[in-house]
């Protein structure tokens, strides 16, 4: 009678190495550097919280919240009208951004060749490159005068928030195209080969297969992008106006949360007046804002997260 054994390895390989759970040298100190960098970016967070939350605890025990979240333009240190003038900005340039930011990455993903994708994407990315302060002499000098009101007749004033948010937007385009073309590029080539195979054509396939399967990326990345528009200074400071309105005619000018901040900050008011302490209680309300979104932005995500 034989006996039947357990085949060994072909003939010129060796024993398939054993697993004991070792780490490699290195492994270790690689683990504390992401745990330090970790750790610091939850400190500059929590720092920046502090430096904030004190000066801005001393202007409420002087003004009342009340006159702070007041839509009157009257009062000196009212806060909402400041939050409207941020939001028309806002939503002007999500407007000009999500179209042709997810346009972008789905021609990128999608339809661009290789080589097109090589050169066109890091053009595109380099508008992220750009200093603030250009694209704020770009709004003052052209889209204002030449774009708004030679070209396209619109009767704005010199600051405006129509010219701010259209700029803003085009700023923020490469944080949504690049994101989004990152969501889109990582959904598996099997899902758009099943979409074929079932007679779908190409952009079929993009629309009801690949996006939806991208969105919660896609949905972080216009997160992110609206959370820069919110928090962007100089175009704003430069070109959307410094006079508090609650007015929706954007083509007028609106001072944003972010303009004041800067104004204030220029040393016009002294370090321990009310009103360089209203420079603080708008910043906390700023991080506050952004802090939702960001939760806003975390929550659709691992809402739509698919794995694969």
């Amino acid at each position: 009678m034989s006996v039947l054994t357990e085949p060994g390895p072909p003939p010129g390989v060796g024993p398939a190495p054993v697993l004991t759970g070792k780490s490699r040298p290195g492994e270790a100190v690689i683990k504390v550097l992401l745990v330090v960098a970790t750790t610091t970016s939850v400190l500059v967070t929590a720092g920046i919280l502090l430096a904030v939350l004190e000066p801005a605890l001393e202007f409420f025990r002087r003004e009342s919240i009340g006159e702070f979240l007041s839509f009157d333009t009257n009062k000196q240190f009212s806060a909402l009208p400041l939050v409207v003038g941020t939001g028309l900005t806002t939503v002007i340039a999500l407007s000009v951004a999500i179209p042709i930011g997810l346009g972008a990455a789905m021609y990128l993903s999608e339809y661009a060749s290789k080589r097109a994708r090589k050169w066109l994407k890091p053009t595109v990315e380099l508008l992220a490159g750009v200093p603030s302060v250009v694209y704020g002499f770009f709004a003052v000098f052209f889209v204002i005068p030449v774009v708004l009101r030679d070209w396209l007749g619109i009767p704005v004033s010199a600051y405006n928030s129509l010219g701010a948010g259209l700029v803003l937007g085009v700023m923020i385009i490469p944080t949504i195209a690049s994101l989004s073309e990152d969501a889109l590029s990582a959904v598996p080539l099997a899902l758009r080969q099943g979409s074929f195979a079932m007679g779908a054509n190409r952009m079929q396939t993009t629309l009801r297969v690949v996006f939806p399967a991208a969105l919660s990326g896609i949905a972080a990345a216009v997160v992110l992008g609206m959370s820069r528009a919110v928090g962007e200074t100089m175009i704003v400071l430069m070109a959307g106006g410094s006079i508090k309105s609650t007015s929706a005619d954007i083509t007028q000018g609106h001072e944003t949360m972010t303009g004041v901040i800067a104004r204030t900050a220029l040393g016009e008011s002294p370090v321990e007046s009310t009103e360089y302490k209203y420079l603080f209680a708008v910043a906390l309300l700023l991080f506050i804002i952004t802090f939702v979104m960001n939760m806003i932005s975390i929550a659709i995500v691992r809402r739509f997260r698919q794995a694969y």
